[in-house]
């Protein structure tokens, strides 16, 4: 793959991944309206193995947390005590993963080609990002990460296993969920990204395993290429999310879906000599 659309692929990964626009979907149109040719999904699971050291340095803090509290679990119930908040929130993050899992299993091996698609693109980012505004909209920013239950931990994961529909946006459907929860934005967006660490995890084994066995050279350094550079734009990405959600909400997001699902649909239903 020429260097040029690895650096293309790898700052739109790294920039969309945690903006609730749909990186997928971006992955799949920048090839295709670019005239280039369609990456795979081998080399999207690369951008996203990027982000996901992104999201693991980011928040390290969180992780060490949920880490040192499952090793202290064993002596706080044998003293009776009360267990540390970061081991429940390391559960809901694996409650929450669980229909990804299940789902991801069955898209990646019959539906991954099918649902790449211009006009399945264009109603994802169209509709869920009318959902995503009336969740922000309509619910207090009442509650904080320690308060979603693990009822609530697992509806986030039934609508995260949605974003497997390219243009859906894995980060705007967690944060719509948890929004609908009452989730204030920056914890919604912090659950939304640890649950990214599992879900990536993941898909990056799965796809870690055809890559061992094709033993081609070639994407393997395309690769490892992507993921390195798509860290690099996803950590400047994350720092500058956290920081305006502190005061802003997700209106610009939703802005931005409706007009890019418009055109999108626009062009599958209107400008017949287009091939996608």
């Amino acid at each position: 793959m020429p260097f040029t659309q690895i650096l293309i692929l790898a700052a739109i990964q790294g920039i969309t991944e945690f903006l609730p626009i749909s990186s997928s979907g971006h992955l799949i149109l920048v090839p295709k309206l670019a005239s280039l040719a369609d990456q795979g999904l081998m080399l999207d699971v690369a951008v996203h193995v990027g982000t996901l050291l992104a999201v693991i340095l980011y928040f390290w803090r969180d992780i060490l947390g949920m880490a040192t509290a499952m090793f202290r679990i064993y002596r706080q119930i044998l003293n009776r005590r009360k267990l540390e908040a970061e081991f429940w929130l390391f559960c809901k993050l694996v409650l929450a993963t669980l229909p990804t899992i299940g789902l991801g299993f069955y898209v990646n091996k019959y539906m991954g080609a099918d649902l790449r698609t211009l006009e399945i693109i264009g109603w994802a980012t169209l509709c869920f990002g009318i959902l995503l505004f009336v969740a922000d909209k309509i619910n207090m920013t009442v509650r904080k990460i320690e308060h979603i239950s693990f009822g609530g931990a697992f509806f986030i994961g039934l609508m995260q296993a949605i974003s497997l529909v390219p243009g859906t946006s894995r980060s705007g459907i967690t944060m719509t969920a948890a929004r609908f929860l009452g989730v204030e934005r920056q914890d919604a967006a912090r659950f939304s990204l640890l649950l990214s660490i599992p879900t990536i995890i993941g898909a990056g084994v799965l796809k870690g395993f055809e890559l061992s066995a094709s033993a081609n050279q070639v994407l393997l350094y395309d690769v490892l290429t992507l993921a390195g550079l798509s860290f690099l734009f996803a950590l400047a990405a994350i720092s500058l999310l956290m920081v305006w959600l502190r005061q802003a909400n997700f209106t610009p997001f939703v802005i931005y879906r409706v007009l890019l699902g418009g055109v999108l649909l626009g062009t599958v239903y209107f400008v017949r000599d287009f091939s996608f």
